[in-house]
C-alpha cells in the first residue's frame, strides 16, 4: 500500500508542479510528501526530479517512472476491494506519542477502554516531552498541549486543558500566599522548561495580563514539578487533570481565584487526512469525545 500511496504522491507533485502544492492536493504535511519521494526514488533506484528553486523537472528515469506510476494507479483503481466488509474496522497496530503527565492522567485510561471496544487493535505508546518528528519516528497520532501549533502539522482539536495555580500548605504557611498574579514575582515559582518558563500568561476579567516568573527549580517534566510543589519547593502551575486530585485531598491549595491561567488546547497530530486507517480515524473521534467528557 505504501508504494501506491508513493506512486500517487509522485504523480500528484509532477501535475501540480510542486511538493507544497502536492501536499495541499493531497491533504499531507509536507515532510510527507517528501518522506514518499524519497521512498519512490529509493525503489525505482534513481533521481526523479530535477530540483531548482524555481521549478521541478522530470529526469529521464522520472519520465519512465511517471508511466509505470500511473499504469499502476489505473490499476489499482479497477482491482476491487478486498474484505470490504471489514474495511472499516479498526485493526492492527497505531503508535502513539504523548506527554508524560497526560499519559499518566487520562490518555492510559483513554487507551484502555478504545482496545476493550475495538479488540483487533493495539497500541504502542511513545512517552516524552519533547515534540516527536511523526515521519522520521513513525508516529501515527501525536497528542500535544500546545496553542502554538506549527502551521505544518495536521491538527485535529481534542479537548482543552486549563491550568491552575498551586502549592503546598507548608510553603504558604512560611512564605505567605500570592493575592494577585503580580505577586508571584516575588515567590519561588517551579518552571517547566518547554512551556511558560520565564512568563506565565493570565486573564483577569476582559483584561490579558503576561507575570515574569522565576524559581531556583525547573524540570523538563510537568509531573516532577507537581511532586516538588507538593513538598513544598514552590508554586507551579499545573494542568487541571493533574492537579485536581492533590487539591481536593488538601496536599495542594489552589491559588489566586480571580485569576485564569491560560487555557491550552489538545491536539491530534497526523501525517495525512486522505489516507488514514480505520484505526487512526476511530481513534481520534474516540479521544474526542473521551476529553469531552464532564470533570
Amino acid at each position: 500500500m505504501d508504494r501506491i500511496i508513493a506512486a500517487e504522491v509522485f504523480v500528484t507533485i509532477t501535475e501540480r508542479g510542486s511538493l507544497i502544492a502536492a501536499a495541499e492536493a493531497l491533504q499531507m504535511s509536507r515532510a510527507m510528501v517528501t518522506r514518499y519521494l524519497a521512498e519512490m526514488e529509493h525503489w525505482a533506484g534513481a533521481r526523479l526530479l530535477h530540483r531548482t528553486t524555481r521549478r521541478l523537472g522530470l529526469t529521464s528515469a522520472g519520465e519512465a517512472t511517471l508511466v509505470r506510476c500511473r499504469e499502476m494507479l489505473a490499476l489499482a483503481g479497477q482491482m476491487p476491494r478486498a474484505a470490504d466488509a471489514l474495511a472499516d474496522e479498526p485493526a492492527g497496530m497505531l503508535r502513539i506519542a504523548c506527554a508524560p503527565s497526560l499519559a499518566l492522567a487520562s490518555l492510559a485510561a483513554a487507551v484502555a477502554a478504545y482496545l476493550a471496544r475495538y479488540p483487533r487493535t493495539a497500541i504502542d505508546l511513545q512517552i516524552g516531552n519533547k515534540a516527536v518528528n511523526l515521519v522520521e519516528e513513525r508516529i501515527d497520532l501525536a497528542i500535544r498541549i500546545t496553542n502554538q501549533l506549527d502551521p505544518n502539522l495536521i491538527a485535529r482539536p481534542l479537548g482543552q486543558c486549563p491550568s491552575v495555580i498551586c502549592a503546598a500548605p507548608a510553603y504558604l504557611q512560611a512564605r505567605g500566599t500570592p493575592q494577585r498574579a503580580e505577586d508571584l514575582a516575588l515567590h519561588n515559582c517551579l518552571t517547566y522548561a518547554y512551556f511558560g518558563k520565564s512568563l506565565w500568561n493570565f486573564e483577569r476579567g476582559s483584561e490579558q495580563l503576561s507575570v515574569p516568573v522565576s524559581g531556583n527549580l525547573s524540570a523538563n517534566d510537568s509531573v516532577v514539578l507537581l511532586q516538588a510543589a507538593v513538598e513544598g519547593a514552590g508554586i507551579s502551575m499545573q494542568p487541571v487533570y493533574s492537579a485536581a486530585p492533590l487539591i481536593a485531598s488538601g496536599k495542594l491549595v489552589a491559588l489566586l481565584p480571580q485569576e485564569v491561567p491560560q487555557q491550552l488546547g489538545i491536539y491530534g497530530i497526523y501525517s495525512s487526512r486522505q489516507h488514514q486507517s480505520a484505526t487512526l480515524r476511530t481513534m481520534l473521534d474516540f479521544l474526542a469525545s473521551w476529553f469531552a467528557r464532564p470533570g
